[in-house]
């Protein structure tokens, strides 16, 4: 398994200009990675959501790069999704999914059936334009580069380490960055995007 940080460090040289939004407890590490903080659409506190959120934001902006570090948990919350984003194809979706077979961020209760779930090969069952699955961080930094200039939709399963999460929210050290509200105006700015 790899550390979800060291994912981010190994995408991060391969961004160029794509837009980023993560999901789970892992997520939280990519600001501390992130050069582009207002191509980051932060949506904190939205599991199950932030797969549906991203495929709008890629079919809603074909031009651009949108890459999403989902969490297993969160994906099968919604997992319908997959067949809708093969179903409209965009080109430019690369979805990473980080799998670390718990709910870290609850507590770490196991997900169901965990060891035995193929993501990567549910998203090829429904469509997926191009997948891969990644359980050595040598093989991701020498894959990445050529995995982001693949036509999308694109679906990479990568098994992580657990960062569970036990404290009640309330008492939880909140990771720095800014508000909901504050990355939708600057997401808003950074591509001309008309507040209603």
């Amino acid at each position: 398994m790899i550390d979800a940080t060291d994912v981010f460090k190994a995408f991060q040289p391969h961004r160029g200009d794509a837009i980023v939004t993560t999901s789970g407890t892992v997520g939280s590490h990519w600001a501390n990675v992130s050069t582009k903080p207002n191509r980051d659409l932060r949506l904190g506190s939205s599991m199950g959501q932030t797969v549906s959120a991203a495929f709008g934001v890629a079919l809603g902006l074909p031009e651009e790069q949108m890459v999403l570090f989902d969490s297993e948990g969160a994906l099968l919350m919604n997992l319908g999704a997959l067949a809708s984003i093969a179903g409209k194809a965009p080109k430019n979706f690369y979805h990473f999914l980080l799998d670390n077979e718990m709910y870290a961020t609850t507590g770490g209760q196991p997900v169901p059936n965990a060891a035995n779930i193929d993501y990567a090969g549910l998203a090829k069952s429904v469509g997926y334009a191009s997948t891969h699955h990644f359980t050595d961080l040598e093989e991701l930094v020498t894959s990445i580069g050529e995995i982001m200039k693949e036509e999308g939709p694109v679906f990479i399963s990568i098994k992580i380490n657990p960062e569970v999460q036990n404290l009640p929210m309330a008492l939880r050290e909140r990771s720095g960055g800014r508000s909901r509200i504050e990355t939708i105006r600057n997401f808003q700015k950074e591509f001309g995007i008309a507040s209603v």
